[in-house]
């Protein structure tokens, strides 16, 4: 196989494991990272079948799923108990799970697989805001100060949603804020290893304005930066809100919200208990990214930078992950025409990532929205749907992951 120089921007999941999987196959990477020192940050993410999948081939598996918490099912319900979604990973085989995680622990398991690369050479503080042409084969790579970095043969623009770099390509895209995100805590996890809580994703929705998540997420990261004592067993707690409503969200004060989620759920007394400030609630917000082509001649954009979504299917990191196991199988079946190879790319990912696009904007307004007759909807309807087999069936696919289009073909997760 020819050997590429590959520049990657953003040392994300997608960037990552993009860079680990090139390096391993002989390219020379290197990769820009805008934040001077990395850290493990964030709340909780669930892997599922397919990203585990990933993890398997690039050897991350046993490290980052051990830190895990083994999730069997999600759980959504009204405040009564009603149950709106009640999936189970046994619905598809007894020995398909999900995985809580901190995002912290993905990160670590990337971040140290990169710098343990010899083809890979690590450039942190370095923020990328545009490309520019050298030759017919190669792109620049311009910073903030307007330097210049590379030539790269190929370039991965893996930086995020908010990439600036879109602009840089002609296809037609469309990049909106969704109004609504969230706010989230990582806690102690109260509930025994060994509970039946401890292995559910268990979510409470009151119709479509008030939503309550909590996610069991394993154990925290292991770097002495982290604040979390990484033998705890952690969990995630989730609550819907308009970004527009955080200021009179905190101006309301704990007490009052406190008191609104013990009227949703008992389950969540002992991590309130942990929360004594409104600053301690952070506040994620999410985007919708559609590109029509994820590629151009000699650049490919992977990860939430081409595709974007709400976290409702919460498929983001695992999506990242199979975009950088898909784009490193085909550059090695086409060695010699990069070209065809990112076409090949796209073509690829179409039918999965379009899937998902589609399913989550359809999904999304009954869960986070203004009109409240879609909770409405959503709390008649998907119990009746979840009774037949048939739609059980394919709700339980789209939640490991595997859905590749809109005739029932899914994707391979066996990780061995």
């Amino acid at each position: 196989m020819r050997s590429l120089d590959v520049g990657v921007i953003g040392c994300g999941t997608a960037g990552s494991a993009a860079a680990v999987f090139l390096a391993r196959a002989g390219h020379r990477v290197t990769v820009y990272e805008r934040v001077p020192s990395p850290g493990p940050v964030g709340a909780g993410i669930t892997i599922q079948p397919t990203g585990q999948h990933v993890l398997a081939r690039l050897g991350l598996y046993d490290h980052v799923v051990g830190r895990g918490a083994r999730i069997e099912r999600l759980l959504c319900e009204t405040p009564k108990g009603k149950a709106i979604v009640d999936l189970s990973y046994a619905t598809i085989a007894e020995d398909l799970f999900g995985v809580g995680l901190h995002r912290g622990v993905l990160f670590e398991a990337l971040y140290g697989a990169v710098r343990r690369e010899t083809n890979i050479v690590l450039r942190t503080g370095v923020e990328v805001v545009d490309l520019a042409r050298a030759d017919e084969k190669r792109k620049w790579l311009v910073d903030v100060a307007r330097d210049r970095h590379g030539p790269h043969e190929l370039v991965i623009v893996a930086d995020g949603a908010r990439s600036q770099l879109r602009d840089d390509t002609s296809t037609s895209k469309r990049v909106e804020r969704y109004p609504w995100g969230a706010l989230w805590f990582v806690a102690r996890d109260p509930n025994p290893a060994d509970s039946p809580r401890a292995r559910v994703l268990h979510q409470v929705c009151d119709g479509n304005q008030t939503f309550l998540g909590l996610l069991p997420t394993g154990r925290g990261p292991v770097s002495e930066e982290s604040i979390l004592v990484p033998s705890q067993r952690l969990v995630s707690l989730f609550w819907s809100i308009r970004g527009d409503r955080v200021d009179a969200w905190k101006k309301d004060g704990i007490v009052a919200w406190k008191k609104r989620v013990r009227e949703l759920t008992k389950d969540a007394d002992e991590i309130l208990d942990q929360i004594s400030d409104e600053n301690q609630m952070l506040f994620a917000s999410y985007h919708d990214v559609v590109m029509h082509r994820w590629s151009t001649r000699n650049v490919v954009y992977l990860g939430d930078a081409a595709h974007a979504t709400s976290p409702q299917l919460g498929q983001g990191c695992n999506l990242a992950l199979w975009d950088a196991m898909v784009l490193a199988d085909e550059l090695s079946a086409e060695p010699r025409d990069v070209a065809r190879a990112l076409d090949r790319y796209t073509r690829t990912r179409r039918g999965h990532l379009a899937f998902y696009q589609l399913a989550t904007r359809w999904l999304t307004p009954f869960f986070q929205g203004d009109e409240a007759w879609f909770g409405q909807l959503r709390d008649f309807g998907m119990p009746l749907m979840t009774k037949l087999s048939f739609f059980r069936w394919i709700m339980t696919l789209s939640m490991i992951g595997v859905v590749d289009g809109f005739y029932g073909s899914t994707l391979d997760v066996k990780h061995g």
